[in-house]
């Protein structure tokens, strides 16, 4: 088997963001993979400015990745209880682009939060968001990375056993939705 594209989408535009960090380590242990990471540096969404201009090139772009993965992993941090704006505005974005591209996408999600629950809550509404789009969506197993700003080495490899775990087996339930 050869490799695979596989798009992570972070919730967080900060470069050095822990969910940017989990994103490159579920990459890792995906492996082999063509691994590209999203732009969500995206116009807010505003019907408006749809109508007058269209869909940014920058959410076309969004589109055309999710629709050429052969899967895709999301990892969302949690603001105030829920998913990112960013991370939102994303989604309602590409639901105005043609072709329906989360259709039947295989998806992986997880979260990275400064909390102790790691952004369960989160993660759980961004769930909902994402059932309208059709992805094949996995349920598990859950990855909530608590203390996040603690679970990195100075490598920005992800730190103990059990996360690690649960991120591989996580990667290797996505692998094997791809080939069904």
């Amino acid at each position: 088997m050869g490799s695979h594209s596989l798009l992570g989408i972070s919730g967080s535009l900060r470069g050095g963001s822990t969910n940017r960090k989990l994103l490159r380590e579920a990459a890792r242990l995906f492996d082999p993979a063509d691994f590209t990471e999203a732009d969500l540096n995206l116009p807010l969404y505003y019907g408006d400015a749809e109508a007058a201009d269209g869909i940014p090139p920058a959410v076309q772009i969004l589109a055309d990745q999710i629709a050429a993965a052969d899967a895709v992993v999301i990892s969302t941090p949690e603001y105030n209880k829920g998913p990112s704006g960013v991370l939102k505005n994303a989604l309602d974005w590409v639901s105005r682009t043609k072709g329906a591209p989360w259709k039947d996408k295989p998806v992986a999600v997880m979260s990275a939060a400064a909390g102790r629950a790691g952004g369960e809550r989160a993660q759980m509404i961004l769930r909902g968001f994402l059932v309208p789009f059709r992805p094949r969506l996995l349920t598990g197993p859950e990855l909530h990375l608590a203390d996040s700003g603690n679970a990195f080495d100075g490598d920005d490899r992800l730190t103990g056993e059990l996360y690690l775990k649960t991120l591989g087996e996580l990667m290797q339930a996505l692998k094997a939705e791809i080939g069904r």
